[in-house]
């Protein structure tokens, strides 16, 4: 059976009008209202001091509990102490069954008849953004490289991916990859696929590497961190107007059009790099270029250097002014087309290092490498 009675202990509520008609209506309900409020006001007051005191004791009784462990002062002391706290105890739990008593026993009204079904309210907020604007160089680089050293087969498998959903799914189960990292590595690896030719491949990681940095930008306008954008994008561009389809393409037309250049500036670059390289291994002695020294000597000395004739450089020079045949002959030595003295030599090729010019074409020649003819891409590169 039900039990109404708590429902008997109602205070009549501000607005009820039956009153009688000598007394004043609005006067009566500010008394009462106002009577209501500090009756409340006098048990909040009550239970805070209440509870600030048995706080206190609590603090007191772990204190003493902890001064017997570790038997800190006298034992009779402690234990005297510890029978006063808890007989303390005992007086503050009745004191609390009389508050909640109280508390019952005081009658319902507006204020307290009903509770609010939801004391807070919870909205989803999206992790804010990290802030990497004030990283040095250093510290960028530092962190590129162990990114990639972590994550460089994760990146290579996103690359490769041709379908939005199969990159949703795989950025759904590893979002740590939606970050400026991975866009600079997929435009790093864009680049070194141009330069090797292989233009197919490059155009598909261009396409990654262009949702990248959508995703990216989508988490710069909200103030986001983009691991909160991967749904958005996907949904978004795979449900998009003909314009917003249009402005994609272009995009990405645009940026292969950037790696491309960017492929040829970084051949030349090399090219340029090796044939320095090159130049400073095959400098003289003296530090001058043999293939340089060659081009500036007169008909008749090149003649000789191309016949190796010893004989025939010898006449040549013995026909030659004096002053002219002493600054070809050291631009000589000094690029090592000439070697002086050259039977003084103890090796086993000695007899026929004699005093022999060395002929333009020998003189250049280089061993190859293995290395390809670029060596790379750096940060440098990136957008």
């Amino acid at each position: 059976m039900v039990d109404y009675s708590k429902w008997k202990n109602i205070e009549i509520s501000d607005d009820e009008d039956d009153t009688h008609p000598n007394i004043d209506t609005p006067s009566l309900f500010r008394w009462r209202h106002q009577a209501r409020v500090e009756r409340m006001a006098e048990l909040e007051l009550e239970k805070d001091e209440f509870k600030k005191t048995k706080q206190s004791w609590q603090a007191r009784m772990v204190d003493c509990k902890e001064r017997m462990k570790k038997k800190e002062g006298s034992e009779e002391e402690l234990k005297a102490e510890l029978e006063k706290l808890e007989k303390e105890g005992k007086d503050l739990d009745r004191r609390e069954e009389e508050l909640i008593k109280k508390e019952k026993k005081m009658p319902w009204n507006v204020d307290t008849i009903s509770k609010p079904g939801f004391e807070k309210t919870v909205l989803n907020k999206q992790p804010a953004r990290k802030n990497d604007e004030n990283l040095t160089e250093e510290e960028r680089e530092a962190k590129m490289k162990n990114f990639v050293k972590e994550n460089e087969k994760l990146c290579k498998q996103f690359g490769m991916m041709r379908k939005y959903d199969d990159s949703k799914r795989f950025l759904t189960e590893h979002p740590h990859l939606v970050c400026e990292e991975t866009a600079n590595y997929l435009v790093i690896w864009s680049i070194n696929l141009e330069m090797e030719e292989k233009h197919e491949l490059m155009a598909h990681v261009a396409h990654q590497c262009i949702c990248m940095q959508y995703m990216l930008e989508l988490a710069k306008q909200l103030d986001v961190d983009p691991r909160a954008c991967i749904g958005s994008f996907f949904s978004k561009i795979q449900n998009c107007m003909p314009e917003y389809r249009q402005q994609f393409e272009s995009e990405i037309e645009a940026f292969k059009e950037r790696i491309r250049k960017r492929a040829q500036e970084k051949i030349k670059e090399a090219m340029a790099e090796a044939e320095e390289e090159e130049r400073k291994a095959r400098l003289g002695p003296g530090g001058l270029d043999p293939l340089e020294v060659f081009e500036t000597l007169p008909d008749e000395l090149k003649a000789c250097f191309e016949s190796r004739d010893t004989e025939l450089l010898q006449k040549t020079i013995a026909a030659m002014p004096v002053e002219e045949a002493k600054y070809h002959m050291k631009r000589c030595v000094d690029s090592g087309l000439w070697v002086p003295n050259a039977a003084d030599a103890n090796d086993d090729d000695s007899e026929n290092a004699k005093d022999s010019p060395v002929k333009g074409d020998d003189a250049t020649k280089k061993t190859e490498s293995d290395e390809p003819v670029y060596t790379g891409v750096s940060s440098n590169d990136l957008d």
